[in-house]
C-alpha cells in the first residue's frame, strides 16, 4: 500500500528546503525546483536503484539532471538520501561549498553530471543509455540498469533536444526514462508565448513511448514510472504537468503559484510570504533547514531496501564472474580507467599521407585492439576518416549494440554531448569526429568535457584553408586558436583543461593518438589535415621514435649544427613548409636553422624550464607559421618574434593556389624570415 500522504509530505519537505536554500543565499531558482519535487521524490524513494554504500557501483541506475538551475531540488533529495549534510544545504552557492549554484559531477554524492547549459544534461543521459546497452550486449542483461533524466521547458526548446530525441528513438533506448517538467513558465515569459508545438506528438514521431500525467500527483507518477520500467522497445517520455512555485502563498493567503517571478529569484522578492508558505507546506518557519521525522524514516527504510537490492545484484554478478572468468576480467579492465595497452609503433603508416588518413590507420588498429571504445561521426565518417574504425566494426543500431560505431547524423553538438554521457557512465572510451570548422557547433559540449574532466577524444579534420574549393564557410581560420584557449584554462584539478594536438605528419599522428588514448584526465582534440603532407625527415631513420618527443608538446625536428640564427616553429602541415623555407635560408644566406614542431603549446609549457630553453633558446629569434590566426603561435614566438598567419577569411580555390596566394610557400618563408632578421 502506497502512503501517498507520506510521499506528499516528503515532497513538501523538499520544497521548504529549496525555498530556504535560495532565501539564505539570496540567489537561485526556487520555483521550478518546488514544482518538480514530487517526481524526484517518488523516483528516489521508490524507483532509483543504487547502493548507498558504494556510489561507484557500475550497475547503479543513474539520474541526469538537465536544468541545472533546479539544483535545490537535487540537493534536497540527495540530502534525504544521506548524500549531503544539512550544513551543505545551508551553504548553497557559497565559496567552498559542495552545493554550487548548478550541480557539478560528484559521484560520491550522487551527482551524475554537471548541468547548467540547457539541453545538454538529458543528451548526456542518451549517451549513458547507449553505454548501458553497449555493455549489456557484451556481458549480458544481468548488467541492465535504467537511465533517468529530468528536462524542463527550456531544455525541450533547445535545438539539441531534437538530436537527442531522434537518436534515442531511432536506437530504441528502452532503458531511458525522461521526465518533462511542463509548468508553462520560463525565466522571463510563459512557455505558450514562445511555442505552440505538440511536444507529445513530436516525441511519438521519434519512436518514444509518451505518457502525460499530473506531475504533482504522486500516484500518477508511480503509475507512469511503473509503465516506463516495463517498456521494452522505446525510450519513455513522461510529461508531467507541474506547478511553478507549488505551495507558495502571499501574506494574505492568496496563491502565488504559477508565477514567472518565482523562477529565478528568492520567492520573497516575488511577493511570496516565506513564513506563510513554510506553514502551508507543513513546516516550521523558525526551523526551515529541517528534515521531517517521518520523511527521515521513509528514506532510511529505502536505504535498507537499496542495500538489499544491490547485494542481490552483486551476488548475481559474482556468480556470473565465477562462470565466466575471462569475461569478468574483461569487464574489470573496461572500468579500471587505465589506458589500453596498444603497440603503436607496429602500426604501419603510408608515407606522406594526410594526417586524417594517418588517423584512420590508427583507428583501424584500435577497432581491433580496444574493445571498449565507441567512435562516432556527424555524417562525415568517410571524410573525417573515422571510418577507419568502422571498417573493423559495425554501426550501433536498434536491437543490436554489438557494434561500436555511432552514426549520429548531422548533429555535432548532440554527438559531443552523447560522448560526454558515455564517458560519464564509465567503462567506455568515447571519440567523435567532424570537420574542424564545425567545432563551432560543439564548443558548449567541449567546454563541459573540460569542466567535468572527461577523457573524450575530439577528431577534427580539414584543419585549414586548404579545404580549398569548398570556400570560406568550410575553411577554419580562427578555430584552432579557440580550441587552444582551453589549454590555457585550468580545470578544478589544476591541470590544462584540454590537450589540443595538431600533428605534423603521419607518425606524429600515431603519437598524437597514443597521447589521446593515454590521457585519462582531460578531453583531447586531434586537429588533422585534409591534404597530404610531406613527412618530417627522420634523422635517426626511425621517425616514430623521434615523433615520441611530441609527448612533450613541442620538440626539435631539425637541429642546427651550430647556435641557431633563428628558430622556425609551427604545427601540422606548416612544419613541412618550414623545411622548404629552411633549405632556402641555408642555401642562400648560410643561416643556421632550428625547426620545432609544436603540436601542443599547453603541454609544452608544462615541461621544465631547461627543456623549454633547449627547444626555444631564450635569445634566439623565433619565427612562427600557422594557417590560423597569428595569435595561435604568439605565446611561442614571444613578444619579439614574428608569426606569418591569416588575418582574413579564406577563399574558394584549389589548395595549392591558396598556398601561393596566402604565402604558404618555401619562397615566402624565406622572404619573411629575411625581413624579420634584417638580412
Amino acid at each position: 500500500m502506497v502512503d501517498i500522504k507520506l510521499l506528499n509530505s516528503a515532497a513538501d519537505n523538499m520544497r521548504i528546503l529549496t525555498l530556504a536554500m535560495v532565501e539564505q543565499s539570496k540567489s537561485g531558482h526556487p520555483g521550478g525546483a518546488m514544482g518538480g519535487a514530487d517526481f524526484v521524490n517518488v523516483l528516489y524513494s521508490r524507483f532509483l536503484n543504487y547502493d548507498p554504500s558504494d556510489p561507484h557501483w557500475i550497475n547503479r541506475d543513474r539520474f541526469f539532471l538537465d536544468p541545472g538551475h533546479m539544483s535545490p531540488m537535487l540537493y534536497s533529495v540527495l540530502l534525504l538520501a544521506g548524500k549531503y549534510e544539512m550544513e551543505d544545504i545551508r551553504n548553497f552557492r557559497q565559496w567552498g561549498s559542495v552545493t554550487s549554484g548548478h550541480p557539478e559531477v560528484d559521484f560520491e554524492r550522487g551527482v551524475e553530471n554537471t548541468s547548467g547549459p540547457l539541453g545538454q544534461g538529458h543528451t548526456m543521459a542518451v549517451g549513458a543509455a547507449i553505454a548501458e546497452r553497449f555493455l549489456c550486449a557484451r556481458f549480458g542483461e544481468w548488467m541492465s540498469h535504467k537511465i533517468y533524466t529530468f528536462i524542463s521547458d527550456g531544455g525541450i526548446q533547445e535545438e539539441i533536444s531534437q538530436g537527442a530525441g531522434r537518436i534515442a528513438g531511432t536506437l530504441g533506448l528502452h532503458n531511458l526514462i525522461m521526465f518533462y517538467d511542463s509548468n508553462n513558465i520560463q525565466l522571463s515569459t510563459k512557455v505558450d508565448e514562445v511555442t505552440n508545438e505538440d511536444v507529445a506528438m513530436k516525441y511519438k514521431s521519434w519512436n518514444w513511448n509518451v505518457i502525460t500525467i499530473d506531475g504533482n500527483n504522486a500516484q500518477q507518477i508511480i503509475d507512469a514510472l511503473t509503465q516506463a520500467n516495463q517498456e521494452k522497445e522505446r525510450p519513455t517520455l513522461i510529461i508531467g504537468k507541474t506547478i511553478m512555485g507549488k505551495g507558495c502563498i502571499a501574506a494574505d493567503g492568496s496563491s502565488m503559484e504559477g508565477k514567472t517571478s518565482t523562477h529565478g529569484q528568492p520567492v520573497s522578492a516575488a511577493g511570496v510570504c516565506v513564513n506563510s508558505t513554510v506553514k502551508n507546506l507543513g513546516g516550521d518557519p523558525e526551523n526551515q533547514f529541517r528534515v521531517f521525522p517521518e520523511v527521515e524514516s521513509l528514506y532510511a527504510k529505502r536505504a535498507e531496501e537499496l542495500i538489499k537490492i544491490a547485494a542481490k545484484k552483486k551476488a548475481e554478478q559474482a556468480e556470473w564472474a565465477k562462470n565466466n572468468p575471462a569475461l569478468a576480467q574483461k569487464l574489470e579492465k573496461f572500468f579500471d580507467k587505465k589506458a589500453p595497452l596498444v603497440d603503436y609503433e607496429k602500426i604501419e603508416q603510408k608515407a606522406n599521407q594526410s594526417t586524417r588518413a594517418a588517423s584512420a590507420t590508427v583507428l583501424s588498429a584500435l577497432a581491433k585492439e580496444v574493445e571498449n571504445m565507441i567512435v562516432s561521426s556527424a555524417d562525415l565518417s568517410n571524410s573525417d576518416k573515422t571510418d577507419g574504425f568502422l571498417k573493423n566494426t559495425k554501426a550501433i543500431v536498434r536491437g543490436d549494440f554489438s557494434g561500436a560505431f555511432l552514426q549520429a547524423g548531422v548533429s555535432e553538438l548532440t554527438m559531443a554531448c552523447i560522448m560526454n554521457g558515455i564517458a560519464l557512465h564509465g567503462g567506455i572510451i568515447a571519440a567523435c569526429g567532424t570537420f574542424l570548422v564545425f567545432s563551432d557547433y560543439m564548443k558548449p559540449a567541449c567546454r563541459m568535457s573540460a569542466l567535468m574532466q572527461l577523457p573524450v577524444i575530439y577528431v577534427w579534420s580539414h584543419d585549414a584553408f586548404r579545404v580549398g574549393e569548398d570556400g570560406p564557410t568550410h575553411q577554419p581560420v580562427e578555430h584552432e586558436a579557440q580550441i587552444r584557449l582551453l589549454e590555457h584554462l585550468k580545470n578544478h584539478s589544476g591541470k590544462n583543461s584540454m590537450l589540443a594536438l595538431r600533428p605534423a605528419d603521419v607518425q606524429e599522428t600515431t603519437v598524437a593518438w597514443k597521447m589521446a588514448m593515454e590521457n585519462r584526465d582531460t578531453p583531447t582534440a586531434l586537429i588533422l589535415s585534409r591534404q597530404n603532407i610531406t613527412d618530417v625527415p627522420a634523422v635517426s631513420g626511425n621517425r616514430y621514435k623521434e615523433a615520441l618527443s611530441a609527448q612533450k608538446g613541442a620538440y626539435i625536428v631539425k637541429k642546427s649544427k651550430r647556435t641557431p640564427d633563428v628558430v622556425l616553429i609551427a604545427s601540422g602541415s606548416e612544419v613541412s613548409t618550414l623545411f622548404e623555407g629552411a633549405a632556402l635560408l641555408e642555401e642562400r644566406k648560410n643561416l643556421n636553422i632550428q625547426i620545432v614542431s609544436a603540436p601542443s603549446e599547453g603541454l609544452f609549457r608544462t615541461q621544465s624550464k631547461e627543456y623549454q630553453e633547449e627547444v626555444l633558446p631564450f635569445e634566439t629569434p623565433v619565427f612562427g607559421l600557422t594557417a590560423g590566426v597569428p595569435v595561435t603561435l604568439l605565446g611561442l614566438v614571444g613578444a619579439d618574434g614574428m608569426v606569418w598567419g591569416l588575418n582574413h577569411f579564406g577563399y574558394s580555390a584549389p589548395a595549392d593556389i591558396l598556398d601561393k596566394k596566402f604565402g604558404f610557400t618555401g619562397e615566402n618563408i624565406y622572404e619573411q624570415v629575411c625581413e624579420f632578421l634584417g638580412e
